[in-house]
């Protein structure tokens, strides 16, 4: 792709939802080239590597893939706790969690030290009481490890790692929750969705440079996946799961507490990024944010938290950034 004329408007939120406070910095950008899109390129490769996944998420089998037009009757809006962790889809969990049994995740240990090929062992020791501590809604997460990753312009990003059967346990759920909500989020949305990559971004954002919108009002939450409202998450996933258990258990993992120092510190906000539910929490939540951005009529690319609405006139990039800052004031995370 050729060099470009083009403006960019970088949208940049600071401070809680309940403040209210807001930065907005404009920058402008005279070529947008080639090389511009190998950094962005880049910079998704390395959030896809935070997650600790080999693909563009957590591994979701083939069952879970198929995505039926929006107008079909969902079969698995009715489904219970229970089949996040029958003999089918349990198995198909442990497949993806442990490279043992035919998947690929060679992750770290969490905080009670079984490693990722030690699972399988734990599995067959500890399954049967933990599956009845799931079902009956008392099952307790393990509190997640800290892990810090520098970054490349300074500071650190922090990850949570959970214990590996943990792991298993999300991965059990996503699977479920996958079917229920993906084939209804915005067809804008690239993050961490099956059978969607970095590079299919990529690829419609050149479409619209080549349609004429060239001026990109560059929106990045910062620290959203710190800044989560629970209470706010969880009822976005109760549009559709109705099994209160599942509402329960997914609660529990939000609020599980990160090791610091052998001190446990219970979470009162956010979803730690490291586990393999983490994108699709982060993506039910940003879900709005795409509805909200389709109604307005506005092109746009969206990434996990990282989104690009891209507008044919430097003035209309202005406008578009003002009221996109009032609607993120309005606290929807």
């Amino acid at each position: 792709m050729s060099a470009q004329e083009s403006a960019e408007a970088i949208v940049r939120k600071y401070g809680t939802p309940e403040s209210g406070r807001a930065n907005v910095n404009s920058r402008m950008n005279q070529n947008l080239s080639r090389s511009d899109v190998k950094n962005a390129e880049f910079r998704k490769k390395k959030k896809e590597l935070l997650w600790e996944s080999r693909g563009e998420a957590p591994r979701v089998p083939e069952r879970a893939e198929h995505r039926p037009a929006k107008s079909e009757a969902h079969p698995a809006k009715g489904r219970s706790i229970e089949d996040g962790f029958d003999g089918t889809n349990h198995i198909a969990a442990e497949s993806t969690v442990c490279p043992t049994s035919g998947g690929s995740n060679k992750g770290a240990a969490g905080i009670d030290g079984v490693r990722i090929e030690q699972l399988r062992e734990y599995i067959k020791e500890h399954w049967g009481k933990i599956r009845q501590q799931l079902l009956e809604g008392t099952y307790k997460p393990t509190g997640i490890r800290r892990v810090e990753i520098p970054k490349p312009d300074g500071g650190v990003r922090l990850l949570g790692i959970p214990t590996v059967m943990d792991r298993l346990i999300q991965q059990a759920i996503l699977q479920v929750l996958t079917p229920i909500f993906d084939p209804e989020f915005s067809e804008s949305s690239y993050g961490f969705r099956p059978k969607r990559r970095g590079h299919d971004a990529v690829r419609q954002a050149q479409r619209y440079i080549r349609q004429g919108y060239r001026m990109v009002v560059d929106i990045d939450l910062l620290q959203f996946f710190d800044r989560v409202n629970h209470d706010i998450l969880l009822s976005r996933i109760a549009r559709k799961v109705k099994d209160k258990r599942a509402l329960k258990l997914i609660r529990t993992y939000l609020k599980a507490g990160m090791m610091i120092g052998g001190v446990c510190i219970s979470s009162e906000e956010g979803t730690p990024q490291g586990g393999p539910l983490s994108p699709l929490l982060g993506n039910i939540l940003l879900d709005d944010v795409d509805k909200e951005l389709e109604r307005r009529g506005l092109r746009f690319c969206r990434y996990a938290d990282d989104c690009n609405i891209y507008v044919k006139t430097k003035r209309a990039g202005e406008r578009v950034k003002a009221s996109v800052t009032r609607f993120f004031k309005q606290g929807f995370y």
